[in-house]
Order: C-alpha cells, then structure tokens, then sequence
C-alpha cells in the first residue's frame, strides 16, 4: 500500500486497525518498515500461520509511534495492549505492570525492593523496566558493589544477625551491626541511585567491558562470558527511556471529532437536542467477592473525569444485574434530585407544582443566578450498558423518582444494538458511524472505570490478609486496627505509640511488633 512506503526506518509500535476503526492488533519492530513489509508482501503472509494471515486479512489501516530504543517500545506497546486489549495479542493483556524499584530514602538504612504500583508512600521510584530479568540482574550487582542491605528487619537483633551471611561474605556492609557509618551507608545508596538514573552508565558499562577484554586475555572465559552477560543487561536497564504512562490513547486517537459525533448520535437515535451530557453505567461482579457499579459522563462528546462515580452494591450479594442497576439508577438521581432541592432552598413548594424532571429543566436554566447553589445538572442521555432487562429496571427507577421523560437507552454488547424503553426491535447503528463508535467509547470507559474499582477492592483485600501472618494478630485485633486506621496503607506509616493510643487491646510492645512486620513486608 502506498502509506507503507512512508513508513521510516526507525524503531517504534505499530497499531493496526480493521475497516470498523477498531485496533485489533500492536505489535513492536526495530525496523518499522520492514517489519511492516512482511505484513503486506503476498508470499510471505501465505507461509504465515492461520492466526496472522487471519490478521492480515482484516487489517483495513495503520498508524505507527517511533521511539528511540527497544526498552521503550516495548513499555510503550504493553501499554497500548493494556489499553485497547486487541483481540490479536496475547501478550499484555491480563493486569499485571511492569516492575519499578522502589527506595524508602528516610528509612535508617535504606535498601532496594521490587513492586508494580506506584504509591503516594514517600519513596523514591525507579522505571517501569521493560526486562525484569536483566533488572533484576542489574540490582544484584549493585546491592554486592555497593554492600547495600537486602534483609528485611529495619534493625536485626542477635536472633536474626545469627543467620545472616551477607556480611561474612563481603556481600553486604552491615550497617545494622556498625561495620559502616549511616553517613557512609547513606553515600553508597545515593551513588547506587544515581546508576539507576542512568547517570554514569555509559562509564560503568565501559569499566565492565575492559574488565571483560582482560578476562578473555588471560582464557578465563567464564568470567569473560558473566561480564558480557552484566553489560548486556545493564544496557537494558540504564538505558534512557520514556514511561509513555499518559497520552498515549490520545496520540492513537487523534482523528475523533467528539461534536461531529454528537451531531451524528443525535440523528441516530432521534433526540430532540444533541446529547452534550451523557451518562452510562455498567455493573462489575467479577465472582463473589464484591458487585460494583461504575457512572461515567461525558460531555461535548469528551470524558468529564471529575464527574466519574463509583459504587459498592448494597441491595444484593453475588450476581444479579437487574436489581444492581435498579440500585446504582436510584442512588445516583436520587442524589441528582436531593441537590435540586438543596440548590432551590429547600422549597418543595417548587417541586410539588411541577414534575421532579420540569423542576431540575428549571433550575438549570437559571443555574448562574445569585444565591443559587451549583448542583449536577440532569444528563441529556442515560446509557445502560446491557439489553431489556437492564434497561427496562433503569426505566422503572427513573419512573418512580418523576423521571420518566429523561431520554434512556440500552447498548447490548454482542451485536453492539440500541435498545429503547417499549421498543422490541434495536436500533442498528452502522458500525462506520460515529454515533456508534462515541457510544463505544463511553461504554467501554465505564467498563474500565468498574473494572479498576472491583481491582482496586479485591487489591485491599489481599493487602489486608498481610494482618494475618502477623504474630500475635487474631481477627478481632485485625478489624479493630482496620476500623482504627481505615488501610493497611494508613497503619504502616503511624508509629508504635500511634497505634497502641488508638487501638484499645494493643499494648506498646504488639505495636511494636505490627510496625516490624509491616516495615518488613513493604
């Protein structure tokens, strides 16, 4: 084709795109044009395996991102893989992120460890890294060149230093024990720190290099082969690279007209006004452990994300969408309702001459007026995502609050069909419209805002069974330190004396204790 042969050959992350303008695969290449140049040379793809000539017959077009090494191309393409989840890759599409390190500077004696979140904690994060391998790696070397502790007691007593053969084996400079100064141990972490920078890389890499040429003069390959080992996989890791942890949907997704959109959807489904305020909701029960629901809004045809709501399912345990929705419709325009009020003065005299929906009209209209209190305004347009049953509950709930005249409509996933209220035939948008696409768009959002919520739940729990494991906790010493404190998070950085003050049972000893153990488990 002949936008292939503007295609450069440089590095990058190719998208490829079907003839609905859906991204159904991305890869990564050092050489984007001869990567790109087997997709569309005849006698290459008919050697391919089904899965990819399947592939290249469904590629309609492409957009290529350049980058300037393979580190980030490959944090850039998980991160496109991650966020648009094509059906084509395998790779990178459950949850899990790429490792940062992590170094609590304020700590006595600071020491390296490895996460995949990124915490308001106070400590100092490096990366992502793209090759765990060669980071961890990397982090060995400079825990043994530096004597950098990698124990987990903040102080080790008699009983842990008794196990302890780092020191005996000149692998760590034992500050703990006073085998160096905090001043002297603190130099070492800083000039450690900086490596991971990438300051001074290139003169460490060269040093490793000369050592290895040296090695292999005097035949001592094995030494020589464990040094091309170290300064291939420090290449990897200090090599400068970007995060690419924003803006990269809104790079691949530059060509939306969101109001075009707008104007379309509105001459779709046949609304009176164009719907600049929609709403769309959606249920997450993914197993047992919690139902949530998500309310997305977007407005002009863009995601409003100060507007975003979240909610834990009250009404029901397990899985029922019906009763789900019925509960998250009723409490988010209940709510809509309540500060209408509140925005009036609390006059119903207001609300009883006319109906809750005439009412909210009125007082948008003169929203702006002296002593009038701001409040949400009602959406243009609800979306449910599901068929008739969820939207035939969302109908009722908005009938029972006075509502019934808000414009409402369901969008079923499979065959992407908007259903309306009394209607039994969908409407079928063409699927090269931007009125689909937009609906698309917000549908898809509040499924990745639910799903981040029922994640974000399932991660507190797992972070709070750490209490478990931890000496002279029982469950009931558990829930009082959880109600004291509200997170695990929270308990880690109050003190001893914190938390034997505020929690009734815990003497000043426990404490001690829960704050080693979570120091030890950070």
């Amino acid at each position: 084709m002949a936008k292939l042969r503007d295609v450069p050959h440089t590095p990058g992350v190719y998208v490829m795109r079907d003839r609905l303008d859906s991204v159904i695969y991305v890869g990564k290449a050092r050489d984007l044009r001869k990567r790109l140049s087997n997709y569309f040379t005849p006698a290459r793809s008919r050697l391919a395996d089904r899965k990819t000539r399947a592939l290249i017959a469904s590629i309609w077009d492409f957009d290529i991102h350049q980058v300037r090494n393979e580190p980030e191309s490959l944090l850039l393409e998980g991160r496109l893989i991650k966020e648009f989840r094509p059906k084509y890759n395998i790779s990178f599409r459950d949850d899990k992120r790429f490792l940062l390190v992590r170094v609590h500077l304020q700590d006595e004696f600071p020491r390296f460890s490895l996460t995949r979140l990124k915490k308001d904690d106070g400590a100092r994060y490096f990366g992502p890294f793209a090759h765990s391998g060669a980071l961890r790696t990397t982090l060995n070397w400079l825990n043994k060149q530096y004597g950098l502790r990698v124990c987990r007691p903040i102080r080790p007593g008699e009983q842990e230093y008794r196990h302890c053969s780092n020191d005996i084996i000149k692998n760590c400079s034992a500050p703990c024990i006073g085998r160096v100064t905090p001043e002297e141990y603190r130099r070492r972490m800083e000039e450690a720190c900086a490596l991971l920078e990438g300051k001074g890389a290139r003169d460490l890499t060269a040093v490793l290099e000369e050592e290895m040429q040296k090695a292999a003069a005097r035949l001592d390959f094995e030494r020589a082969a464990e040094l091309r080992d170290m300064v291939e996989d420090m290449r990897k890791t200090l090599a400068p690279k970007r995060t690419f942890e924003r803006g990269a949907r809104a790079r691949v997704m530059s060509t939306i007209d969101p109001m075009a959109d707008v104007r379309e959807l509105q001459e779709e489904l046949g609304l009176e006004k164009p719907p600049l305020v929609m709403e769309c909701f959606d249920i997450a029960n993914i197993g047992t452990a919690h139902c949530v629901a998500s309310m997305v809004r977007f407005k002009n045809g863009v995601p409003d994300n100060a507007n975003y709501r979240r909610y834990r399912i009250r009404a029901v345990s397990g899985q029922n969408d019906f009763i789900s929705m019925a509960e998250v419709i009723r409490r988010r325009f209940s709510r809509i309702l309540r500060e209408g009020r509140e925005a009036a003065g609390g006059d119903e005299a207001d609300f009883s001459q006319e109906s809750p929906l005439e009412a909210m009209e009125r007082l948008s209209s003169q929203a702006g007026k002296a002593g009038r209190k701001t409040f949400v305004k009602l959406p243009d347009l609800v979306i449910v995502d599901g068929g008739k049953g969820q939207l035939g509950m969302a109908v009722e709930e908005l009938q029972k609050l006075g509502l019934g005249g808000l414009p409402v409509v369901g969008l079923a996933k499979q065959h992407e069909e908007v259903f309306f209220p009394g209607e039994s035939e969908p409407v079928r948008i063409p699927h090269e419209r931007g009125a689909l696409k937009l609906l698309q768009r917000i549908r898809d959002e509040a499924h990745r805002w639910a799903n981040g919520y029922h994640q974000l739940l399932l991660g507190r729990r797992v972070e709070e069974s750490i209490l478990d494991d931890c000496p002279g906790v029982s469950q009931n010493r558990k829930a009082a330190l959880l109600k004291a404190f509200g997170s695990v998070a929270r308990l880690r950085k109050a003190t001893a004396g914190d938390i034997a003050a505020k929690v009734p049972g815990i003497s000043r000893t426990l404490a001690e204790t829960i704050s080693d153990f979570l120091a030890s488990r950070g």
